[in-house]
């Protein structure tokens, strides 16, 4: 974190190279999250709600509480750490401190809605179905902006240690 907040990230060449290689593998995690969620859903209410609440059609169960007991268990600490992460990295960029703020809240926010809307949708009201496809729109947009962030952010850095090299 020291590297970000005063700046040395940009006469660390290896770092931004362990970040880049990073933010590579988050780039597929986050293709393999899309392609997780459409092959259970897509963006209609009715799959949404036939994935939690079952299908006779499809002769399909609904979801049980234990089991997505368990899927939050595991996602609300992978999705916090991924989050932090991101949004730490976006710490070096040069965008502006509000934006900064609006991204974090937006992807933070867009990870806890995701997760919560499986449960409204199964427990609550299949109505939810709508908000659970906004908030996995929303995930995934806010955590492909990050990536593009830190990604430009690095590629920056790296051509202005080239030319600051080759002076």
């Amino acid at each position: 974190m020291r590297y970000f907040v005063t700046g040395e990230q940009h006469r660390k060449s290896l770092l931004n190279m362990l970040v880049l290689m990073f933010l590579v593998y988050i780039a597929l995690l986050w293709f393999s999250n899309g392609m997780m969620y459409f092959n259970h859903m897509d963006l209609t209410p009715d799959s949404v709600i036939a994935y939690y609440l079952g299908s006779e059609q499809q002769f399909t169960q609904p979801r049980s509480y234990q089991g997505m007991l368990e899927i939050s268990h595991f996602h609300l600490f992978s999705m916090g750490m991924l989050v932090l992460t991101l949004t730490h990295l976006m710490l070096m960029t040069e965008f502006s401190i509000r934006l900064k703020i609006w991204l974090s809240c937006l992807t933070y926010g867009g990870a806890l809605a995701d997760e919560a809307g499986g449960w409204l949708v199964r427990f609550v009201d299949p109505l939810f179905a709508y908000f659970k496809i906004a908030a996995f729109v929303v995930l995934e947009l806010s955590l492909a902006a990050l990536l593009i962030a830190v990604i430009t952010a690095l590629v920056r850095a790296r051509v202005r240690m080239g030319k600051a090299s080759a002076e």
